[in-house]
């Protein structure tokens, strides 16, 4: 007997949930309470576990779909019960049967003894993560592997890690290339006896007809991928939950130009997240639909991709002869032809640098930008995380000029500033001041995207909030001491510098489950408070494009480790716009670093329907009296203030004080070596 599956009920007041994720499919078999998909709505995501055992029938949403609380998603039935589509899917399983019986007479022919060869699948590298990108591989075809021996290096969204081998034995064929984002599943090498990779080589020999299979797999992986003549219309994706719309801010492709599959078209800005959108074919830039600064709306197309010939055909019919005038103009001019060369030269460099493998791993992007500018990977020191080259350092070190020639004019340089007179601006600070602003002087520059929120945001904020902000001075002697002793230890095993706001997020986790009026919202419509079951936290971050919040969730459940590496992996993504749009969602209270420059004093401003906001002042060495034993005494301390603003339509003055107040004691008591975990 069939069972229906109703949205459950979500929390208090939530009448919809958007399904984000699907984790089994028509014809899978479920036991009761076994996750069956993952649902968001604006205040939790979570996973919809199976209320009986049985086989998935039919799935009535799908992903992205917001359903109400008590429609029928999904149609579980009893074992044995055959789904809807079965016909459909016996043929397809068949149909892959007959596909895959090539695959699995290869692997029994491939090897000595039990003749069989490995395959090496792309692991499962965290929650929620689908898929991985290949970096470097670390082993070539043909080469031993002992058991747990690494084979190569991954990249996610979320980690980079060492995929190590299953099994010992030779590697046999490498399935995907460095830089290909594989997913979590795939098969991306096969490892095999050593005589399993003569005994292919001699079947290949001796059967000529076998070396015309791989062909068609590749024609098969490629097909569905590549563009059709007549062009592929690339619409605007979905870009988060309640995002109907994106700013296209930069162009990183003309009409004209080649690009691969999920190569970066575009950047585009929304009220939530900054992202790339790569291309979702391989093919030619035929047209482009919408130019820089539009704002286009999720489904509408915003560029058309095809065929190298498909391009052709666009063209006039003399088109072949084209190519001739342009390498004819070229020629007479030899500057163009020896700039030429030394663009060939560079390029030829630094893909030996990049084959080498001593270039950390960067993004197709930013290793085709630095072959086009001809930058040397090896002289760049990376600004992501982790070290990691982003193209912001490629343009920096191409306006900047290469070291060595920076080096070699430094003496020059020197000689000729002494001899000439000192400017008006000669003794100027230029402390903390960024040169590319200097173009901005006399312009009038339309906001991007990022600007435009903020300024609206916080306008709303003092409009619909009454804010007041507290301050204290707290004492962080102990904390400076603290860090100064495990900081290597602590780099060292959790590769993440243990910085002062972690400590200061932690101390105002722990204070918000004290205090939950204080992690809590106010609705003054309905005349409500909601106080918040988890602690998420928001971390200003100041990027390049303006000031971004992502939130560490569930800090209550966290340690100085988890957080300190959550803040080096958010500000990170936040900086290379990585960041996915549930990053930027569901913050129940924020924290901002406003020393970073210097700041001694200020007063943050809230973000709705939060009910406060607290600062980390610059941390600066003063005289302080100290009183030990009844005796008052003179010492240098480490000192901060803590402004806090609230709402005072939640938040009482006192209820303020007390918040702040147990902050302080936690921090100035400085006993935090139990949650360094090393």
């Amino acid at each position: 007997m069939a069972h229906s599956v109703e949205m459950p009920e979500l929390g208090e007041s939530v009448t919809e949930g958007t399904i984000t994720t699907w984790l089994k499919e028509v014809g899978d078999t479920v036991e009761v309470d076994e996750p069956l998909l993952e649902v968001s709505t604006d205040k939790v995501d979570t996973e919809i576990p199976s209320p009986v055992a049985g086989v998935i029938l039919e799935i009535k949403a799908e992903e992205d779909d917001t359903v109400e609380v008590g429609d029928v998603i999904v149609v579980i039935g009893d074992e044995g019960e055959a789904p809807a589509s079965s016909d459909d899917s016996d043929k397809a399983e068949k149909a892959e049967e007959k596909e895959e019986a090539p695959k699995k007479e290869e692997k029994k022919s491939s090897g000595s003894g039990s003749g069989d060869a490995t395959d090496v699948e792309m692991p499962e590298l965290g929650e929620s993560v689908t898929e991985g990108t290949i970096t470097t591989w670390l082993k070539e075809v043909g080469d031993e592997v002992e058991v747990d021996e690494p084979l190569l290096e991954v990249s996610t969204d979320k980690v980079d890690t060492e995929i190590p081998s299953p099994v010992a034995g030779t590697l046999i064929e490498i399935l995907a290339e460095e830089d290909d984002t594989v997913e979590v599943g795939d098969v991306i090498a096969r490892v095999g006896d050593a005589d399993a990779v003569a005994a292919s080589d001699d079947d290949e020999d001796d059967e000529p007809a076998a070396e015309e299979e791989p062909a068609p797999k590749q024609e098969e992986k490629a097909a569905p991928k590549k563009s059709s003549g007549a062009g592929t219309k690339v619409e605007m994706p979905e870009l988060g939950e309640s995002v109907t719309e994106g700013t296209i801010t930069t162009w990183l492709k003309e009409v004209g130009d080649s690009v691969e599959v999920d190569e970066p078209l575009l950047e585009v800005s929304t009220d939530k997240v900054d992202t790339e959108i790569p291309s979702p074919v391989e093919g030619t830039i035929l047209e482009i639909l919408a130019e820089e600064d539009d704002t286009v709306e999720v489904g509408d197309v915003i560029v058309i991709i095809g065929d190298a010939d498909a391009a052709a055909e666009a063209e006039e019919p003399a088109e072949e002869e084209k190519p001739a005038p342009k390498q004819e103009e070229k020629k007479p001019e030899p500057k163009k032809e020896e700039k030429a060369e030394k663009k060939a030269d560079s390029k030829n460099a630094s893909a030996k640098v990049d084959n080498g493998g001593n270039v950390p791993y960067v993004t197709p992007l930013v290793r085709k930008l630095a072959d086009k500018h001809g930058v040397d990977l090896n002289t760049i020191e990376g600004t992501g995380v982790g070290g990691r080259i982003r193209k912001q350092d490629v343009l920096a070190a191409v306006e900047g000029g290469a070291p060595a020639a920076a080096s070699a004019a430094s003496s020059s340089a020197s000689k000729e500033q002494a001899e000439q007179p000192k400017g008006p601006r000669a003794n100027w600070s230029t402390k903390s001041v960024d040169p590319a602003k200097a173009e901005l002087i006399g312009t009038t520059q339309r906001v991007n995207r990022i600007r435009e929120i903020t300024a609206a945001k916080m306008v709303e904020s003092l409009q619909t909030s009454a804010q007041l902000t507290h301050v204290q001075e707290v004492d962080v002697t102990r904390i400076a001491e603290l860090r100064k002793k495990v900081k290597p230890a602590f780099v060292e095993k959790h590769g993440a510098n243990i910085t002062y706001l972690a400590f200061f997020i932690k101390a105002a986790a722990e204070a918000l489950v004290s205090h939950p009026n204080v992690n809590a919202s106010y609705d003054a419509d309905a005349k409500e408070i909601t106080y918040h079951e988890d602690v998420n936290i928001g971390i200003a971050v100041d990027t390049p494009m303006g000031l971004l919040v992502p939130v560490i969730k569930q800090v209550q459940d966290m340690n100085l480790a988890d957080i300190a590496k959550t803040i080096t992996d958010l500000a990170g993504r936040a900086r290379d716009k990585k960041l996915r749009p549930d990053d930027l969602t569901g913050a129940t209270f924020t924290v901002t670093n406003i020393g970073s420059e210097g700041a001694l004093l200020d007063t943050p401003v809230l973000t709705p329907p939060q009910a406060g906001i607290l600062g980390t002042a610059a941390i600066e060495k003063r005289p302080v009296i100290v009183t030990e034993d009844g005796i008052d005494s003179i010492a240098i301390r480490q000192m901060c203030y803590l402004p806090f603003t609230y709402d005072h339509q939640l938040i009482d003055g006192a209820d303020a004080g007390r918040f702040v107040t147990t902050i302080k004691d936690r921090i100035e008591q400085g006993d935090f070596e139990a949650d360094l975990d090393i």
